[in-house]
């Protein structure tokens, strides 16, 4: 039987606004994640412009 992820936690990406949910290579660190992807994390300046 498959293993569910439920109740995992999430945030919302401050860049595209879409949910992201914990995943295991942030164990260590979740409170510092901010992005949901490098490429989010990578345009965060752009966004800002548009504000």
């Amino acid at each position: 039987m498959a293993h569910k992820k439920v109740n995992l936690p999430q945030k919302i990406c401050p860049v595209c606004k879409r949910p992201f949910t914990w995943r295991k290579k942030w164990e260590k660190d979740w409170e510092q994640v901010i992005y949901c992807s490098e490429r989010c994390r990578r345009s965060k300046t752009k966004s800002e412009y548009f504000k």
